[in-house]
């Protein structure tokens, strides 16, 4: 009876059971599935372009002539212009360039197929799920705001992208661990950060406009460069 006193809005046992407090867990659940559900179908047609364009030889018929630097830059450059038009986009037009964007990632990722063994990406791929699940979970429920390891993350990401371009160029085995070892750390933080993000924007927006989309390439990016990070960490190479 205290917990019913202290609760009007809840039962006898302390439990809310406020209707508009159910409709809003419910609509944050209902969006959350949709930002993951169309997470996964982009990591899905990323998985069968690399492999169709890595045993059809597609691939390595680019990595012959200078197109394979348009195959390596595009995805970042168009990542950027989904970060900053999608929002402006139409519901249509955000998915098929979500989509679109899937694809093209999967023909610059073609080329671990080449690099690594079937066995070893299997294996990476399966760890890198867990520890984005995991990860996810925890920015979801977790009370702790994330937000102020924000600046540190992005940094770090800033760090990450500009260490790599370089080592294009200098090609040192040193430094591609220094930045496998920090991407890791990086995007498993930027995976719970962006969860916490999302939930805090639908509850803010009841996600309106095209959140699901611009939510569903954040934790896109976010789990494929945590498991390209871990397959230059432990994935085993072709002899």
């Amino acid at each position: 009876m205290n917990n019913y006193l202290n609760n009007p809005g809840g039962d006898w046992l302390g439990r809310t059971t406020e209707p508009h407090v159910t409709v809003v867990e419910d609509g944050l659940r209902s969006f959350m599935l949709r930002v993951f559900n169309t997470m996964s179908g982009g990591l899905a047609l990323t998985g069968i372009v690399a492999y169709v364009a890595a045993s059809s030889g597609l691939y390595a018929a680019i990595a012959g002539t200078p197109l394979l630097w348009l195959v390596m830059l595009a995805p970042f450059g168009l990542a950027l212009l989904l970060g900053f038009r999608v929002g402006q986009m139409s519901p249509a037009a955000a998915q098929a360039s979500f989509w679109g964007y899937a694809a093209l990632m999967g023909l610059s990722l073609a080329g671990i197929f080449l690099v690594y063994t079937g066995e070893s990406i299997a294996r990476v791929f399966f760890i890198s799920a867990g520890t984005f699940a995991a990860t996810a979970a925890w920015g979801y429920t977790t009370r702790t705001d994330l937000s102020r390891f924000g600046s540190f993350l992005v940094m770090g990401l800033i760090g990450i992208i500009l260490a790599s371009l370089v080592n294009i160029f200098i090609g040192s085995s040193a430094l591609q661990f220094a930045v496998s070892v920090i991407g890791v750390l990086v995007f498993t933080g930027l995976t719970a950060w962006d969860t916490q993000r999302l939930k805090a924007q639908y509850l803010e927006s009841s996600g309106a406009g095209n959140l699901a989309i611009m939510g569903a390439l954040m934790l896109y990016l976010d789990f494929v460069n945590l498991f390209v990070m871990l397959l230059q960490l432990v994935g085993v190479r072709r002899n």
